[in-house]
């Protein structure tokens, strides 16, 4: 027999338990927090804590049948999808600087050199991995990570747990979201690209004029010195971009927590 107080505290255990299925989910794919290196532990505890405010911010009813039956499928597929949805709206608008680093690198001569994301875990060139660091100590500055856990347990209220399915209108502005990464993700890396087209013009110019000159030997060392110093010219300005991306990546997952 199990004593009455004990009997309450599994119940209200489940909700709670139900409750971490949407941080979990947009944990799994966030930046910072979905990287490589961060312990499953952590999330776990993390999941678990948001998952508790929102229980008791915003009060919802588990499904009465049995835990295999058609509606918990349908809620737990519901809070998965809300939560993968929320932390991908971010992801996207933090991915633009990886696409900003493969731009970069190929222009410098440097997408050889490669290294292993920590985010990812997968290899990545050289200045994408410096415009990912940069990024995220970018939203650490903007408080993104706890703009972000903000966002998730607001969308309790909008998106009640067992009614979190998303419309057409949430769906399409992902898909046209996602074509702001490229375009971000191009005008971060402009101010470098453009000096480094300069550059390789410079060098198209000395090749006509002086046909014995080995460019291979001048070139290279000089693409990559002049980019390597417009790095360090334009990191005010590509910061500014970033923050904007990252911006935007906040506004499209608030957006989504908001039901539309």
């Amino acid at each position: 027999m199990i004593a009455p107080a004990f009997s309450e505290f599994e119940g209200q255990m489940w909700i709670w338990l139900m409750a971490m299925i949407r941080p979990s989910a947009a944990m799994v794919v966030a930046p910072i927090f979905g990287a490589a290196n961060v312990p499953v532990q952590i999330r776990i505890i993390l999941a678990f804590m948001i998952g508790m405010v929102a229980a008791n911010s915003v009060g919802f009813e588990l499904p009465t049948d049995t835990a295999i039956s058609l509606a918990n499928i349908l809620f737990v597929m519901g809070e998965v999808v809300t939560g993968v949805a929320i932390g991908f709206a971010l992801q996207l608008g933090y991915s633009s600087v990886l696409i900003a680093g493969e731009t970069i690198s190929n222009a410098m001569g440097l997408g050889f050199a490669s290294m292993s994301d920590p985010q990812t875990g997968q290899s990545t060139p050289v200045i994408g991995q410096f415009l990912t660091i940069f990024a995220t100590l970018l939203l650490l500055a903007i408080d993104g990570h706890l703009l972000l856990i903000a966002t998730i347990v607001k969308s309790y209220a909008a998106l009640p747990p067992g009614f979190a399915m998303l419309d057409s209108n949430i769906l399409y502005s992902m898909v046209e979201f996602g074509g702001t990464l490229f375009s971000m993700g191009l005008l971060i890396a402009l101010p470098v690209g453009g000096a480094l087209i300069l550059i390789q013009l410079m060098m198209g110019f000395l090749a006509r004029t002086a046909p014995a000159l080995n460019l291979f030997a001048v070139g290279i060392p000089v693409t990559i010195t002049a980019g390597l110093i417009a790095l360090a010219v334009t990191a005010p300005i590509m910061a500014d971009t970033i923050i904007r991306a990252l911006g935007m990546g906040l506004d499209q997952a608030a957006f989504v927590a908001g039901g539309g």
